[in-house]
């Protein structure tokens, strides 16, 4: 009994040690990593950041899902506008941005961006070419352009049928004397030598008839030319959509685009006069309406509303007229951004990613 009670002060001390061992293990269960909620700043910008009845969808909106359930987070999305998400960021009032952000030097100055989950460009969408039909081409001859020219063409070849037949009334029998019928006869005269068809029938005979006849001759080369790129152009089937292929085609179009945007600020740098809009969706009923020529915004954006929301009415122009890199907005010195690129990294580079940007993009070119 004495050995048992000389030994009692030993195993309490060493029961203290164990519970003491013990305490800091239990107290770091209490809060795992998957306790951690990131808020999430984002806006609706399909395909990448799509608003459903049910929550957020979308490519970013997946990926920033995947990393997140990969990390053990719990993610929280904020709806915000776009400079507002990047104010949030910058002032750490939330995790991150993720929508369709493009990285770009001004942004860079304010907050930090991952590497870039996609890669594409600013794209055009023109209307839908037209199909060419008996009824739509004598409709785009009658138009106001070719009805002008077919007009300007009729004043000409009547004065001069009118200067030819009073230099010949007196002395050529194919001019009559009577204004009715001799300036009828000076038009005929002016149309089959303007055609060079040349039936013979009537020919002036005196010198002021003969140098009218002269001059032209030579005239009607350019007045037949000018009439028949007339006729050609009001039987051009989508002449918008089969001339404009780059940046030098958007000069002189009605061209929109949406307010704030990096295609506004291209447009901007490169000097091509266009209209903003409050977003791109109201740039593409204005482009279907016929109110616009052109749209520019981000490819895939177009790619994704043009095929979902304007099939059949619009279409996209293949190519792109500037690079853009997508990224997430992280605020500056976060300790989030290497896990962040790390998985970015993983994703971009695994066999289900390209399959889950197809899914979203659809094909509208």
């Amino acid at each position: 009994m004495k050995s048992v009670g000389r030994q009692s002060p030993l195993i309490l001390i060493a029961l203290s040690v164990l519970l003491s061992l013990m305490t800091p293990a239990e107290g770091g269960a209490d809060e795992p990593s998957g306790e951690r909620e990131l808020v999430i700043a984002t806006r609706d910008a399909p395909p990448f950041a799509i608003k459903r009845e049910k929550g957020w969808d979308g490519i970013t909106i997946e990926l920033i899902r995947r990393i997140a359930d990969e990390e053990g987070f719990r993610v929280q999305f904020k709806e915000m506008g776009l400079d507002e998400m990047l104010d949030a960021v910058a002032a750490g009032e939330v995790d991150a941005a993720a929508a369709a952000l493009t990285i770009t030097a001004e942004r860079e100055q304010r907050v930090d961006f991952t590497h870039p989950f996609f890669t594409s460009g600013l794209g055009v969408a023109v209307p839908q070419r037209p199909e060419l039909t008996w009824f739509s081409a004598l409709r785009r001859v009658a138009s106001g352009a070719f009805l002008q020219s077919l007009a300007a063409l009729l004043g000409v070849l009547t004065l001069l049928g009118a200067l030819v037949w009073l230099a010949e009334r007196r002395r050529n029998e194919q001019f009559s004397g009577k204004p009715a019928k001799g300036i009828g006869s000076g038009i005929w005269w002016s149309a089959v030598t303007m055609t060079t068809v040349g039936y013979g029938d009537k020919a002036p005979v005196t010198f002021a008839g003969r140098l009218i006849g002269l001059v032209w001759m030579f005239t009607s080369v350019v007045v037949v030319s000018s009439f028949t790129a007339a006729i050609a152009s009001s039987l051009t089937v989508g002449e918008l959509g089969q001339n404009v292929s780059g940046l030098s085609d958007l000069y002189g179009k009605r061209v929109v685009t949406a307010e704030d945007s990096t295609s506004a600020r291209f447009l901007d740098q490169k000097l091509v006069r266009y209209r903003s809009v409050a977003d791109v969706s109201e740039a593409l009923e204005a482009l279907a309406a016929g109110r616009a020529d052109a749209v520019v915004y981000d490819l895939p954006i177009l790619r994704h509303l043009v095929s979902s929301e304007h099939a059949g009415e619009l279409r996209v122009l293949p190519g792109i007229l500037l690079r853009q890199d997508y990224g997430i907005a992280l605020p500056p010195e976060t300790e989030l951004r290497e896990p962040v690129n790390r998985w970015i990294l993983r994703m971009i580079q695994s066999p289900e990613w390209t399959p889950m940007i197809e899914g979203y993009l659809g094909h509208a070119g």
